[in-house]
């Protein structure tokens, strides 16, 4: 089969390489970007950060199915690819071990912001010794919004920091919190409490339509003005605008960015000058997640070649 990679060849951590040695017997080709031409060709396409829409799936002569390297499918139009009958799967994050990476970045992205990575390092600059005083996570508030594998993961680990946890559910948010072991959780109705309540912000859900630019200029109103916010998840979930306007203001504290309105982000946007502690989508990308990834989408190709039911499908 020929498989089409849309990214560069050596994006991910090198999982173009790595997934050739486990499916030697397959014609693989990359893009060289987050995007293609046509599928035409192709049986089965790794989107990775592509857009997949109407008229690229119209494109395609003999797509089998398009298997993303992670979970994130807010790029693919599942409603197109299941009127073509066109498989769409994915690799959820509890299944892979990139829920645990991703918890372990929102951690590293709380403790930098709550030591002051930006006034450490002007210390260290000036040879200053002993400052800035930092705040600790032990006593503080966190609050998750999105409890499936990455908010959970984020809560088992958290909970060693002696924090307390709440967390928001559209659906059943009862169950959720003896589920998870939870301080209190609510639903999108009870935002204003939850925001009000935390001192940390961490965005762990997929994109929808629904919840697009959720945090905007009225959510960060009700935010405490020394709160941070995490994105792990999706830079459409946050209204950029609204963020800058929140960071240059101080009605918040700080951000931390995995995850951005554009991909990849302009350096020199004026937002970075501001409390924002920044990496390059790369949550997911450690040597365990990435290994896990790679099973599970080779996994997936071979039990396409073998007529056999596919794991994780989406559409």
């Amino acid at each position: 089969m020929k498989i089409l990679f849309a990214a560069h060849e050596n994006a991910w951590g090198g999982f173009l390489g790595l997934i050739k040695t486990e499916l030697p017997q397959h014609e693989f080709e990359a893009s060289g970007r987050f995007g293609f031409e046509i599928l035409k060709g192709f049986d089965v396409l790794i989107p990775t950060m592509s857009v997949v829409n109407r008229d690229h799936l119209a494109s395609s002569d003999h797509l089998q199915l398009i298997q993303q390297c992670g979970a994130g499918l807010d790029g693919v139009d599942l409603q197109a690819a299941s009127e073509m009958n066109i498989r769409v799967a994915n690799v959820p994050t509890d299944k892979s071990g990139n829920a645990d990476s991703v918890a372990e970045l929102g951690i590293y992205m709380m403790i930098g912001l709550s030591r002051d990575f930006r006034k450490m390092a002007s210390s260290l600059a000036s040879r200053r010794i002993g400052v800035p005083l930092g705040r600790a996570l032990s006593g503080k508030t966190v609050g998750i919004i999105g409890l499936g594998g990455i908010g959970r993961a984020l809560a088992r680990r958290l909970k060693a920091f002696d924090v307390h946890l709440i967390g928001m559910k559209r659906h059943d948010p009862q169950k959720v919190k003896a589920e998870i072991g939870l301080d209190w959780v609510g639903t999108p109705e009870d935002m204003k409490e939850f925001l009000g309540r935390s001192d940390y912000v961490i965005l762990c859900l997929p994109l929808t339509p629904e919840n697009r630019n959720m945090i905007g200029r009225h959510t960060f109103d009700m935010m405490k003005r020394d709160s941070f916010l995490v994105n792990l998840s999706r830079g459409g979930l946050v209204d950029r605008g609204a963020l800058q306007d929140a960071l240059a203001s101080e009605k918040i504290g700080g951000v931390g960015l995995d995850v951005f309105w554009e991909e990849p982000p302009d350096p020199d946007d004026p937002i970075f000058k501001y409390n924002v502690l920044a990496t390059p989508h790369i949550a997911g990308a450690t040597d365990v997640s990435i290994r896990g990834i790679v099973k599970a989408v080779a996994e997936n190709i071979r039990r396409l070649e073998t007529g056999q039911d596919l794991f994780y499908l989406k559409a």
